[in-house]
């Protein structure tokens, strides 16, 4: 009668077969991300933040919170990859937003300068 458990052999060839496949996992990631629409300004929710896609276009009368130097790569809620044009966003869920942009969320990274 055979043992239930999985033998040596059964048990590497399994484990070369995960190995093979983790980078294959990284390139599907990799291509969803890709696939992330970019937040449109127009989008309600962007309307109602007033983000811009460019801080240069902020008019601080309209947006007395905003600050010179404040843009999307130094706020705390974007992540993504460092250097990215466009990164995900912790407020706006689904889409990507500007590194050069802004909204009234926008709150000083720790370590980050303005």
């Amino acid at each position: 009668m055979r043992n239930s458990r999985l033998d040596r052999r059964t048990l590497l060839k399994n484990a070369l077969v995960g190995l093979a496949a983790a980078p294959a996992v990284g390139l599907i990631r990799e291509s969803q991300a890709a696939e992330v629409p970019h937040l449109d300004e127009k989008d309600p929710l962007a309307v109602a933040m007033g983000y811009v896609s460019d801080a240069k276009k902020v008019e601080p009368t309209k947006q007395p919170q905003f600050k010179p130097g404040a843009h999307c790569a130094n706020c705390l809620q974007l992540t993504g990859k460092e250097g990215d044009e466009w990164r995900p966003c912790n407020i706006f869920v689904g889409k990507t937003v500007n590194a050069k942009g802004w909204c009234k969320v926008w709150v000083l990274k720790p370590g980050a300068k303005v």
